[in-house]
């Protein structure tokens, strides 16, 4: 639990804001696909009762819960705060006139929870800052000349992300939730393209963003975004992927937005799953210059073109 003690360093004075993404969870019709999935692609799955839970190694934290329904369909996101502010979070969403709900069926919670504009639970509850106090450590390396600069293909190490890095959500209204967001939970915005994506990140330290927007007819879950330390980690989870079977996606490429450089592994419900690597981060006592970007200039640097459903909300199509 974040003490005030603790969080005393990592934190901007008298700001009420979320420090992280805690987790995220979503359903699916099939549990043991989607431990197959997410094994191959790197994490610690653990079956926990009829749940599946997300984990990467080294690291005590869970990333994300998987529940099982006849659809894929995003059920809650819940935020980490520090221990002191959960008062003043009861206490700003009564000033704002928004009224509390329960927690979900077979939600473990210690928070307080509300609804986002298009209905989908949120939680606040006290948590470890999950998210990073500095940047990533991102690792290049080369080798001198009469050397051999790589391995064999099959001796290449399997790949385990360190952490989640963010999570982008289908909106209804970007522009709306740009504001909701910023209002209610205390994001900054980092950067956005009119009402068709925005990027958000937390005031107490966080990467370029741990919440994306990206407009639909729906709300729904896009990908979820994992750090890894080199571009060789991003290649050799990409070319593992594929070889187990999962071999639609987007990548390698770099963004601009963030800076990442990326590849987006498709999951077996229309989602994806990214390794992403060097992506710009905003310390707690730094004031990002959010802009408003032209999306044909500001989607990615260099890559191949995205499929052309990759924005397609397929939670949308599938609850129809």
């Amino acid at each position: 639990m974040a003490t005030v003690e603790q969080a005393k360093t990592n934190r901007r004075p008298d700001v009420l804001g979320i420090h992280s993404l805690d987790h995220f969870s979503f359903s699916v019709p099939d549990l043991h696909e989607a431990k197959t999935f997410y094994e191959e692609f790197g994490l610690d799955v653990r079956e926990v009762g009829d749940t599946l839970e997300l984990y990467t190694f080294g690291n005590a934290h869970r990333w994300g819960v998987i529940c099982k329904s006849d659809r894929k369909k995003l059920l809650h996101l819940s935020f980490g705060a520090f221990e002191d502010d959960l008062p003043r979070f009861r206490k700003h969403f009564e000033q704002l006139g928004i009224p509390l709900i329960d927690a979900p069926a077979g939600a473990e919670s210690n928070g307080i929870w509300i609804s986002s504009p298009d209905g989908i639970p949120l939680e606040v509850r006290v948590a470890e800052k999950s998210s990073p106090d500095s940047k990533s450590q991102f690792d290049v390396t080369s080798i001198g000349p009469g050397l051999p600069g790589t391995i064999s293909r099959s001796k290449a190490p399997r790949v385990h992300p360190r952490r989640l890095s963010h999570f982008l959500m289908f909106s209804t209204d970007v522009l709306r939730d740009i504001e909701f967001f910023k209002k209610v939970l205390g994001l900054r915005l980092s950067d956005h393209s009119g009402g068709i994506v925005a990027f958000l990140h937390g005031a107490h330290g966080s990467d370029h963003h741990l919440i994306a927007l990206a407009g639909s007819n729906g709300t729904g879950m896009h990908h979820s975004s994992w750090d890894v330390g080199t571009i060789q980690d991003v290649g050799l989870g990409a070319a593992h992927m594929a070889s187990k079977g999962f071999d639609r996606g987007w990548g390698l490429g770099r963004h601009v937005l963030g800076a990442n450089y990326f590849y987006y592994v498709r999951d077996p419900w229309g989602s994806y799953a990214e390794y992403s690597c060097d992506i710009d981060y905003i310390p707690a006592d730094h004031d990002w210059p959010a802009a408003d970007h032209d999306p044909a200039d500001s989607f990615y640097l260099w890559g191949p073109n995205p499929p052309e459903d990759f924005v397609v909300n397929f939670e949308v199509q599938q609850a129809i």
